[in-house]
């Protein structure tokens, strides 16, 4: 066969060579999650640090530059009246509105609107130009202002400068510099497939996939044309209902963030041309933009985006309550788009409703509305408060200015990691506040009162763990900080073994008392003091970094409904699932790991150290192979590696590893206890803490990811002291 015609490199002519080892084998455990975003892609340096950075930015500055901005109307790309707010608009709410609940994945938080596939998406079509624009300003304040920022800023900006007045702002929003692998968008290997590939019964909005939020894949939220691209206000009410709630929304929220996106900017679908490739598909000539036409740009009265054509109200670059008037006052009637997409179209509206063009304001057209703004008069919840809202503007104004604040920032974390004159003073429940704790006790003392208490090690250490592991780094949310274990909607989890819980807590809360500290700082210090312990058994006098000043948060700065969602249901680190899933084991663990921002070798030493802790969940024994639970030794990764012994499946994950020569069981396994022996990225490490010599690098490993665990969500510190 000749071979001239195939690239002699071999990296291949392009990446889409089937030649990883996950192509070749493709059930393989593919470990990538956890170091996706590897300091080796950030073309600042290990050293850049964004808050420094921020300090030096001229915030009224950037706030002048962004207004000129809105107005500065650019040949390549007109803006729609002479005025961009409505894309800067769309693009920070896409950017932030891919955000779910369910794992705090998606958001605004990294600046991922750059990268594929979110860049790519149909819902988002010609955001590219919006970055693109905002390109001088970024050119201009430097590393001084992320483009995850910016892009959000840019929004705020935009309402600010059409006449809103928004609730606040916070800067702290740090870039990341690869596509994110983490995030499942659905299983659908092509954008917009029809929603049943999402749903049990597509009649029943709540089935939609567990962690999904959009009804199609390349969405942020419903098809605007109606479900499956077929009009029904109340169908399409429904999943507008089910695809907000998994964002923590409310229905008031709900209605005041569709009704004030919509009464600024318009959707386009003046032509039923078809336009060019996304941006990753896009020719090189295209320089990273896409969408274009063959032989021009699908701009201005030529733009597709949704297919839709027209805008809400009769003023489109003000804020005003004229999308609800307009809803309230005129029947609509549904008609085809010049692109040929369905929208509501009202019947016999006067003439001074109607709307300018948007390049040439001589010419009147109609408003339109989607299938989703129509869900807004037709479902009766939403009908009552839209009503309220028609009625009582300034309250409408408050809560979408409210609303708009919690979409932009949900996925930031608490107010500590906000930044710069614009955040508001106010502490919202959504933000998961926890007091300021106190600092100034002698943490000696209780750490002397906790040792005399004569709770175990996996006592101490398993309540601690169970406290810390609730963080997820993708919304900064869960954590030790706060001792949220102890209140209703966590000390009652079955992952959290009530029982020992309300018996660690009833030790630890009255020593807090006594010398001054939090609940929260007892219980991360006496899983230290467990730690400890178990490390002198094995040989080894450490000491576990500790520091003080947590809070403690009360029930009512706990959102428990928004809580939930933060409910272990599988903790491969204490061998426990609440329930068996299709999805493996390991699986699940990865997922957890990836949330808590550990690495490959920190989840590795964590887990062997965790089993010998004897730390598994309810006391089970799978893959406790140790004859001394509650030493810190490397007896996990010592007999797993140990050749003396063979392996056999006895049930659905559950393993016996049985001595080749007496054929007697030794020891019980998981699935995530076998996976460190059978990933040959995972045996590597295993194999590093088997050895001989490397019995106190396991014990000092242990120490550093569990303390990187208990310190995860002390955003009250300079990350730089932890």
């Amino acid at each position: 066969m000749s071979q001239s015609g195939k690239c002699p490199f071999m990296h291949g002519s392009f990446t889409d060579n089937k030649t990883s080892p996950t192509e070749w084998w493709p059930k393989s455990l593919n470990l990538d999650i956890l170091h996706q975003h590897d300091k080796k892609t950030n073309p600042l340096g290990e050293d850049f640090d964004y808050k420094k950075e921020l300090q030096k930015l001229d915030f009224e500055a950037l706030e002048k530059d962004m207004h000129e901005l809105m107005t500065d109307e650019q040949d390549w790309w007109p803006a729609d009246w002479g005025h961009y707010g409505g894309l800067m608009i769309r693009m920070a709410w896409h950017s932030a509105g891919s955000y779910r609940l369910a794992d705090g994945r998606g958001g605004a938080g990294l600046g991922n609107l750059r990268f594929a596939p979110l860049n790519s998406w149909p819902d988002n079509a010609n955001l590219d130009k919006a970055k693109r624009l905002l390109w001088p300003i970024k050119k201009k304040y430097g590393n001084a202002i992320s483009w995850a920022d910016l892009i959000i800023f840019a929004g705020n900006m935009a309402y600010e400068s059409m006449g809103l007045k928004t609730f606040g702002f916070g800067f702290g929003r740090e870039d990341i510099w690869h596509p994110e692998k983490d995030v499942y968008w659905g299983a659908e290997k092509e954008f917009l497939a029809k929603s049943e590939n999402r749903y049990e019964d597509l009649s029943k909005p709540e089935t939609l996939e567990s962690s999904l939020g959009a009804t199609h894949m390349g969405l942020i939220y419903v098809n605007p044309e109606g479900v499956n691209g077929k009009p029904d206000p109340l169908k399409t009410a429904a999943m507008v209902r089910e695809t907000f709630k998994r964002m923590a929304m409310s229905d008031e929220e709900t209605v005041a963030l569709a009704a004030g996106g919509h009464t600024v900017g318009k959707c386009h679908g003046a032509s039923a041309e078809e336009v060019g490739a996304e941006p990753e598909g896009a020719d090189i000539i295209e320089q990273g933009l896409g969408w274009n036409k063959s032989g021009g740009t699908a701009k201005a009265n030529e733009a597709i985006t949704s297919g839709l054509e027209g805008a809400w109200t009769t003023n489109p670059t003000q804020w005003d309550n004229g999308y609800f008037y307009l809803l309230f006052t005129y029947d609509w009637e549904l008609k085809k788009s010049p692109a040929g997409a369905w929208q509501w179209e009202p019947i016999n509206i006067k003439e001074e409703d109607k709307v300018p063009d948007a390049s040439d304001p001589s010419i009147k057209k109609n408003p339109i509305m989607t299938d989703a703004d129509m869900g807004l008069i037709k479902d009766p919840i939403y009908r009552k408060i839209s009503e309220k809202f028609y009625n009582d503007p300034n309250h409408f104004a408050d809560v979408f200015s409210r609303a708009w604040f919690k979409l932009t920032h949900r996925d930031m974390g608490p107010r500590a990691c906000y930044f710069g004159p614009y955040v508001p003073e106010e502490d919202l429940i959504w933000q998961d506040p926890v007091p300021v704790g106190n600092a100034d006790y002698d943490v000696e003392v209780l750490k002397k009162k906790i040792e005399d208490t004569g709770l175990s090690i996996s006592e101490m250490v398993a309540t601690a763990w169970d406290s810390a592991r609730t963080f997820r780094g993708s919304d900064k949310r869960g954590g030790a900080n706060g001792a949220r274990i102890r209140l209703a909607t966590q000390s009652s989890w079955e992952c959290n073994e009530p029982e020992r819980l309300s018996k660690v807590l009833a030790i630890l809360e009255p020593l807090a008392q006594e010398v001054g500290s939090s609940i929260a700082d007892a219980i991360v210090l006496a899983g230290g003091v467990g730690v400890e312990k178990a490390a002198k058994k094995a040989g080894f006098n450490v000491n576990v970094p500790f520091l003080a000043g947590r809070g403690d948060s009360t029930e009512e700065m706990t959102e428990d409904d928004s809580f939930l969602v933060l409910e272990p249901i599988h903790d491969g680190f204490r061998n426990w699932q609440k329930h068996n899933h299709t999805v493996n084991t390991e699986e699940l663990l990865l997922d957890r790991a990836q949330l808590m921002g550990l690495t490959a070798p920190e989840m590795t030493v964590l887990i062997g150290g965790m089993r010998v802790l004897g730390t598994n969940h309810r006391g089970n024994k799978q893959g406790v192979f140790t004859e001394n639970p509650g030493s810190l030794s490397n007896d996990f990764f010592v007999h797993l590696t140990d050749m003396s012994y063979a392996w056999e499946a006895v049930g659905k994950n559950k393993y016996h590893l049985i001595d080749r020569k007496t054929r007697d069981v030794k020891w019980i396994a998981s699935r995530v206890d076998l996976i460190f022996g059978s990933n040959s990225i995972l045996r590597s490490y295993a194999e590093v803490y088997a050895q001989d010599d490397n019995k106190q690098k396991f014990v000092q490993d242990f120490i550093n990811a569990w303390t990187k665990v208990m310190n995860a969500d002390r955003f009250d510190l300079d990350r730089r002291d932890l």
